[in-house]
């Protein structure tokens, strides 16, 4: 148990900082993602669209939760109100 303790000790400044930027570069983030998907899917030739779909979704919701998480610089002092689930925009499906 005492290792696991030491990693959480070293890994918390490094996850603070992430949410940090994920903060200030979501947007950015979320682009480079959708674009990602693209390149996959076309490379793949939409055989794997539904996959990629699904995963580009919980990229971004694990994107959006790591940016509002508690924690690090820019965290506001007060709780916001529960945001809405992200609807992911992950390429079309294809027939």
């Amino acid at each position: 148990m005492h290792l696991m303790d030491k990693m959480k000790g070293r890994l918390g400044p490094a996850k603070d900082k992430a949410a940090s930027l994920a903060r200030r570069h979501g947007d950015k983030v979320q682009h480079g993602i959708d674009r990602a998907a693209k390149v996959v899917d076309e490379r793949t030739k939409g055989k794997y669209s539904d996959k990629i779909h699904a995963g580009t979704g919980r990229a971004k919701e694990a994107m959006d939760r790591l940016a509002h998480s508690r924690g690090g610089p820019d965290t506001p002092s007060t709780p916001s109100a529960p945001r809405p689930p992200a609807h992911p925009e992950g390429p079309p499906p294809v027939s």
